[in-house]
């Protein structure tokens, strides 16, 4: 398979297998009018399998979003043909609007303006917590 490079655009590479389907979907890729590809399953040498994804145009993406859903993803804005600025993300400690709590007796769940927060308590495993209630997030 051969996929050109990109001139202008970004590319989010190290994505775990199988993770670039979901950051597709959540960053709401496909409304783009550009070119995006999603390349599953590549070969890597540092990680044996990864995802990568080729957005054809420079746009604004949640950092904290990508973070979230898979910390260790590299972020390259890429312009006239070469990488210009290389972001390695890493799991925000505050996640605003991405995560729904769970627990029904959330003040979120009756209080449906306000903005779902979670915090990160668990760097190692990955725990987010509600900041109204502490509820786990799945």
């Amino acid at each position: 398979m051969i996929l050109s490079p990109i001139d202008n655009g970004i590319v989010l590479d190290h994505i775990k297998p199988g993770g670039g389907f979901e950051l597709y979907n959540i960053l709401k890729l496909g409304e783009l009018k550009c070119q995006v590809a999603l390349i599953l399953n590549a070969t890597s040498l540092k990680m044996g399998k990864k995802d990568i994804i080729k957005i054809a145009e420079p746009i604004e993406l949640d950092l904290d979003v990508i973070g979230y859903i898979d910390p260790g993803v590299t972020v390259n804005v890429v312009k006239d043909g070469k990488v210009v600025k290389r972001t390695h993300i890493e799991a925000p400690e505050l996640v605003k609007g991405v995560i729904k709590c769970k627990n029904p007796r959330c003040i979120t769940s009756t209080e449906q303006e306000l903005v779902q927060m979670f915090k990160l308590t668990d760097r190692e495993k990955g725990v987010y917590r509600c900041m109204y209630c502490e509820s786990k997030a799945k």
